[in-house]
């Protein structure tokens, strides 16, 4: 397989990107632009994702990764990152590779998100109309619980007992309130950052979209959160599927793991 790395030029500083095109003589199905996932679960799903980006590529989804703002080979800090310019940036690789798609007369175009990723996807898809679907692995429903998570590894560095947890927690949230950065488990946390986060629900956009929900289940059954979320959207007239696999959770496993089920059911739902 054959991928071209690059740099989009933004505002800020440069964004590192990795476009894997469609293989030759494969049929072209689409495109789709990855958002990875928060903090360190990116350097962990970094494999997979590359994985996968590899696998659409073969079967005719051009598929563009692109490290946000402070992160990867991006240029900037974590702590001088947005949530704005996180969605900027997702938005920038979305129509950099509409355009470089519509050269190519390819189909549709995706935004695919891991966890946190799908928060931002998700915004970036309500802001965009050219996006056709929305792949989402593992999502997070609420910025707010994924904020609390990330908090609490402060608490779990630092080995504090419940109750000392929970004064950590505050003296975290005052801080980020009278606009100080916080550091959390060898990342600067900004108060802009936070507050986006924070504030970001999984939602969809007005008009129609199709929805692909693919997550990692000890039983391979949708989660009941799951299954409630895409009855809704199903009732607002989306296109709304889900779908559970085994294997291991690797956006969170202590050594970097691998999810084959989870790859298969990637291309099994697209092509549906």
């Amino acid at each position: 397989m054959t991928f071209e790395a690059f740099f989009l030029p933004t505002g800020t500083g440069q964004r590192f990107c990795l476009l894997h095109p469609v293989a030759s003589g494969v049929r072209v199905r689409g495109a789709v632009v990855y958002v990875h996932p928060f903090a360190e679960e990116m350097n962990k799903t970094r494999r997979m994702a590359a994985l996968q980006a590899r696998a659409l590529a073969s079967a005719g989804y051009a598929a563009l990764q692109i490290d946000l703002r402070g992160c990867g080979d991006s240029a900037g800090d974590f702590g001088e990152a947005s949530w704005q310019d996180w969605i900027d940036d997702v938005l920038l690789a979305c129509a950099w590779l509409r355009q470089w798609n519509e050269a190519r007369n390819e189909a549709a175009l995706w935004l695919w998100g891991l966890r946190a990723g799908c928060l931002v996807a998700a915004e970036a898809a309500r802001r965009n109309a050219a996006v056709d679907g929305l792949l989402f692995w593992q999502p997070t429903l609420s910025g707010k619980q994924q904020l609390q998570q990330f908090l609490r590894l402060k608490s779990v560095g630092d080995g504090l007992a419940d109750r000392e947890d929970e004064m950590s927690m505050k003296r975290l949230k005052a801080e980020l309130a009278r606009g100080n950065p916080v550091e959390i488990a060898g990342y600067t946390l900004s108060p802009e950052l936070a507050n986006g986060l924070e504030n970001a629900e999984l939602g969809l956009p007005e008009r129609a979209v199709r929805v692909e929900w693919l997550e990692v289940s000890a039983t391979a059954g949708l989660s009941p959160l799951a299954v409630n979320q895409l009855e809704k959207w199903r009732a607002q007239g989306h296109a709304a599927r889900g779908a559970a696999v085994r294997g291991p959770a690797f956006w969170q496993t202590t050594e970097i793991a691998e999810n084959p089920e989870l790859l298969a059911a990637t291309l099994t739902a697209l092509k549906q």
